[in-house]
């Protein structure tokens, strides 16, 4: 089995900057696609950021230019520099990934999510 697991959440005041954490674990894994979604009391989870294996990023409109998303592909670690915060940023950050695992004979599709970390933007 994979795991995700988070680290970086907490209080901020609006202006200020966190950065999250999400590293993989297991075996006979590999990963495409990791990133970030978040959801606020009351509304649907969504998309912050998400990036491949090869690098290439993609940033829901609300936080171009504010968030970067980066990975270490050698530590199956995404990370996620947010700057600039803003009340309305505050909900639960959920890391994801997808790719494949081997269980042998057979190699197959994974999808996993972390347990979500609460980043709370509020003077």
């Amino acid at each position: 089995q994979v795991q995700l697991v988070e680290s970086g959440g907490g209080l901020v005041q609006p202006g200020g900057s966190l950065r999250l954490s999400c590293a993989a674990s297991g075996s006979a894994f590999s990963l495409n696609s990791m990133g970030w979604y978040r959801q606020a009391p009351g509304k649907r989870r969504e998309l912050v950021a998400n990036i491949t294996s090869g690098g290439s990023t993609n940033y829901a409109d609300s936080v171009k230019g504010r968030f970067t998303i980066s990975r270490d592909n050698a530590k199956n670690t995404v990370y996620l520099q947010m700057n600039s915060l803003k009340p309305e940023d505050t909900a639960v950050y959920y890391c994801h990934a997808d790719g494949s695992y081997w269980s042998f004979p057979h190699l197959r599709p994974l999808e996993v999510w972390g347990q979500g970390t609460l980043v709370t933007v509020s003077s």
